[in-house]
């Protein structure tokens, strides 16, 4: 089981840029949460980028992941981006209602 590791999150520009784990549960949600959250304080970021590229799995918390940070990031007209979201999430990117704040990038 892989873990989500401080060099997962990169400012790049004015984009935070998360590289997701393998699988998005509670277990992972609060570490990715709090440290986004702190990039996005710190630094003067203007998007979020969820890379997908190594998800397979993710239940209601990677949800709630995208969501917190949707909020944040559009209080300062922001936007939230996925990319490398493969058909199983882009699916629940869809179900969820995402896919009308979170603009997908292949």
């Amino acid at each position: 089981m892989d873990q989500v590791m401080a060099e997962d999150f990169q400012v790049i520009d004015n984009c935070l840029m998360i590289r997701l784990p393998e699988e998005i549960d509670h277990h992972r949600a609060g570490y990715i949460s709090e440290t986004a959250d702190r990039y996005l304080l710190r630094e003067e970021v203007q998007n979020v980028v969820f890379d997908f590229e190594n998800t397979r799995f993710m239940d209601s918390s990677g949800i709630g992941i995208i969501m917190g940070r949707y909020r944040k990031i559009s209080c300062f007209g922001g936007k939230v981006y996925a990319v490398n979201a493969d058909s199983q999430i882009q699916r629940i990117l869809r179900v969820s209602g995402l896919y009308r704040i979170v603009e997908t990038v292949k």
